[in-house]
């Protein structure tokens, strides 16, 4: 279990590391909300989302729905050397990794985006990426990425642009929702991203 710190929000609170989990009128009140965007300078990857579900905007940290296969997925493909949960999701910066979202605004569901909102989205991906300088920048879920970009045929792995000195990796969505990819073929396809960032 993670430990509190001194600026730790209190429990049952947005942003506290002690878990706990929302009621529903906290969810309810998550419509809209954002989710603070882990990153620092010269990351080796920055995981980027599409946009907070209610859970993860009601608790305040990334991937926070239960079912959500981030956690599992990104310490079987050897990102962490223990599954973290969302809770701990500060650790990450540890070893070279950080989080944002695509659109920051929280969803019941990501098809209640509009377009325009994916590909405003991506500019705000863009500057975080000039600004913080990561090793990559990989997106999780190829329609919105292929929305935001424009790139309709974009596949999954390294892509020919780059986001300033980035370079762009496009992985599947690991929500529990997107059956298409399961075990290890989804920790394969992270894990590929993993040996190219940290070789």
């Amino acid at each position: 279990m993670p430990e509190p710190d001194r600026d730790d929000p209190p429990p049952g609170t947005p942003g506290s590391t002690t878990p706990w989990k929302p009621t529903a009128a906290q969810l309810e009140a998550a419509h809209d909300t954002t989710v603070p965007d882990l990153v620092a300078p010269g990351l080796k990857v920055v995981f980027c989302g599409i946009n907070p579900g209610l859970y993860t905007a009601a608790i305040g940290h990334h991937f926070g729905r239960p079912g959500n296969r981030f956690w599992t997925v990104i310490h079987l493909a050897g990102f962490t050397d223990r599954q973290l949960s969302p809770f701990e999701e500060r650790r990450l910066l540890d070893v070279g990794v950080g989080m944002s979202n695509l659109v920051p605004r929280a969803t019941a569901a990501a098809s209640e985006l509009t377009p325009a909102e994916l590909r405003e989205g991506l500019r705000h991906v863009e500057e975080l990426a000039c600004n913080c300088a990561p090793h990559y920048v990989a997106f999780l879920g190829m329609l919105a990425y292929r929305t935001a970009t424009g790139r309709r045929t974009a596949t999954l792995g390294l892509q020919a642009e780059r986001m300033c000195d980035a370079q762009v990796w496009l992985l599947p969505n690991p929500s529990g929702l997107q059956a298409r990819y399961q075990g290890p073929e989804l920790v394969e396809l992270f894990a590929e991203l993993r040996r190219a960032a940290f070789r």
